[in-house]
């Protein structure tokens, strides 16, 4: 096992890989401003030297090296609580390999159908694992007009699709949307979007290929606008800002021992909803966070605006606790309520983590609401650090932000940038979008309640409480 330090992950990054932002290829992104921060907050998590994220970040695997624990795969429910841990404390570049957990839950199912194809999935594993590799969540394809199914578009590529079969490999053609931190990765892994009938064979593939694969090309696009942010007008997006990739195969050859899925579409589905579980967990861990902060601005402009009596104001307040409390409960149930895969691997409640996803996407813009209520229009039109540092704009910056003794203007500022960059400007945009659709839209927690539930038990009750014996 060979642990790489930042320094080493940085120069990883200088292989070849093909990269696109506005229009501009760029050949080493690890000199490009553009990628300066999300590589500098990826590379962090590889510094396992630090004395206090150190032992989050690693764990001793069953044969005494060590890994990061991105790789640890849950045996108990002591395992998930770090991961979940862990999944506090990391960036996306590093959160995006929880893919492997995704493939490691289902190839129990996949070694019914083909034990080639798990030993591809352990293989691959723990090639990534022992050479301090990420990977990316490859999932969502245009998918075209939406009543067709992939066979039926007008073109054939708008779902990743083979296009060659040879006893060394298979070649793929088609794209993929909204892969986050796609560029500052190594490895694609690809699966499929949704379940495939017998018809589209040729779409039902999984596979794993290095960034710089000839043939891939990525182009990015980030909420982060160009140039310098500085953290005070932008506290979030100026230092936690990460590039979404549009990431296209253009006939990519995959090698055989790289396949996990190639025309078995009775696999399609059981991959599919194995990512839909691990990416929900870690949207459902970044809405507590989010949560838990949004109760404290809101108390905070409250208490700035001498407003924290008003009965108004704590009922608002109100609403924003009972959202943060109930998603706060809602992992912690979901990870002390795991299931177990056959192969002994934990992994969080399906049920509880879809209805805490679902309850979280449902409601986040409504609490957004109570947010920018509470704020007032300050949200959006308050004044640059610059104006506040400036000798001839300070001194009206400073009279007219006051509200009252004991309240620093310059702390109010902070708050309200805080609750504009995470609400109202292009990261509050962001959130909007990624609240409902990352891990899938509100129908797909639905569908997976629905096949979850114990309904059966639900039916007999309702019998039972009308009189039908």
């Amino acid at each position: 096992m060979a642990l790489k330090s930042p320094a080493r992950y940085v120069d990883s990054l200088r292989d070849g890989r093909v990269t696109y932002w506005d229009g501009e290829r760029i050949d080493d992104i690890t000199t490009h401003p553009r990628f300066a921060t999300p590589i500098a907050n990826t590379a962090a998590d590889y510094d396992y030297d630090d004395p206090e994220r150190g032992p989050i970040l690693s764990y001793e695997t069953a044969d005494g090296g060590r890994a990061h624990r991105i790789f640890q795969i849950p045996r108990s429910q002591e395992d998930l609580a770090a991961r979940v841990r862990l999944m506090h404390d990391i960036s996306i570049g590093t959160a995006v390999s929880g893919v492997f957990m995704a493939l490691m839950s289902a190839k129990d199912a996949v070694a019914e159908v083909s034990p080639r194809y798990a030993d591809n999935i352990e293989r691959m594993y723990r090639h990534c694992r022992d050479e301090d590799l990420r990977g990316a969540e490859v999932i969502t394809d245009p998918k075209g007009d939406r009543k067709r199914r992939a066979h039926e578009q007008d073109d054939p590529d708008l779902y990743v699709r083979i296009v060659d079969r040879s006893k060394e490999g298979i070649v793929v053609r088609g794209a993929k949307l909204h892969i986050s931190a796609a560029s500052l990765i190594h490895e694609l892994v690809v699966m499929p979007t949704k379940g495939m009938r017998q018809d589209e064979a040729d779409y039902a593939v999984s596979f794993s290929v290095p960034v710089n694969a000839p043939g891939v090309k990525i182009i990015n696009r980030s909420f982060a606008p160009p140039g310098d942010l500085n953290a005070f007008d932008y506290p979030i997006s100026g230092r936690r800002n990460c590039p979404e990739g549009f990431v296209i195969f253009d006939d990519v050859f995959v090698p055989w021992d790289r396949v996990f899925l190639a025309g078995e579409t009775q696999l399609a589905s059981r991959l599919a909803q194995s990512v839909g579980l691990w990416e929900r967990t870690g949207g459902v861990v970044e809405a507590v966070n989010q949560s838990r902060l949004f109760v404290g601005l809101a108390q905070l402009v409250s208490e700035m605006q001498g407003k924290e009596g008003d009965a108004v104001v704590q009922a608002s307040i109100a609403e924003l606790i009972a959202y943060a409390e109930m998603l706060r409960m809602s992992l912690d149930y979901a990870c002390k309520n795991f299931e177990r895969t056959p192969s002994g691997m934990v992994h969080p409640n399906i049920l509880a983590i879809n209805t805490a996803k679902y309850y979280y996407a449902s409601n986040f813009h409504q609490m957004v609401r109570n947010l920018h209520d509470l704020g007032g229009g300050l949200v959006l039109t308050l004044p640059s650090e610059a104006d506040l540092r400036s000798n001839e704009t300070g001194p009206y910056m400073r009279k007219y932000l006051h509200t009252k003794a004991g309240v620093d203007v310059e702390t109010r500022m902070r708050v309200y940038n805080l609750i504009r960059d995470m609400t109202a400007d292009s990261l509050g945009g962001w959130n909007f979008v990624v609240a409902l659709q990352a891990g899938g839209g509100l129908t797909a927690q639905r569908l997976m309640m629905n096949r979850t539930y114990d309904m059966a038990t639900a039916r007999s009750t309702a019998l039972a409480a009308a009189g039908v014996d």
